[in-house]
């Protein structure tokens, strides 16, 4: 099963693909669209539909897991805008026939981590060791990552690196 994560932001969106079989858990593909600081919101909102809709098209994920929407007594707008994002993201999902799924973000942190409140440096840690990864991801993309494992873990596969004949997969 492939899986596309999507770590939603304006600026910046961190998407992670990661395949889960029997054999265990692969990373597919993993970044961070990132929009120019002047850009307008209209065309902050079409680079990341365009960026999402071509790794939709190549990798054909079973599954979109993006972070439900929250929000924060003292920010409306940040919430405003984030549904804006997670609309884009549920456009380009259904454009390409793939199911969403939401998850909250205390959840993805404790199904990665065990703790609902875990910071962004301990689940780039957690998401860098579960995937067997070389060296650190961004923030965003390992955001990203985390909520496509929590999705692989919902789905019944174990969390854990797929050996290959010369070590982990990268």
């Amino acid at each position: 099963m492939i899986v596309l994560g999507v770590d939603p932001g304006l600026r910046a969106t961190g998407y992670g693909v990661v395949e889960g079989s029997s054999a265990g858990i692969h990373v597919v593909a993993f970044g961070v669209v990132r929009s120019a600081d002047g850009a307008g919101l209209s065309t902050r909102l079409l680079e990341i539909h365009q960026h999402l809709s071509a790794i939709v098209g190549t990798h054909r994920p079973a599954l979109l897991a993006v972070e439900d929407l929250y929000t924060a007594q003292r920010f409306p707008r940040t919430a405003i805008l984030m549904g804006h994002v997670r609309g884009i993201i549920c456009l380009a999902a259904a454009q390409g026939h793939v199911d969403v799924l939401a998850l909250p973000p205390a959840a993805v942190k404790h199904a990665i981590t065990g703790f609902g409140a875990a910071t962004k440096p301990q689940m780039q840690a957690a998401v860098r060791r579960l995937l067997g990864l070389p060296s650190p991801v961004d923030g965003h993309a390992a955001d990203a990552l985390a909520m496509a494992l929590t999705a692989l873990s919902r789905a019944g596969y174990a969390l854990r690196p797929r050996a290959l004949s010369g070590g982990v997969a990268p």
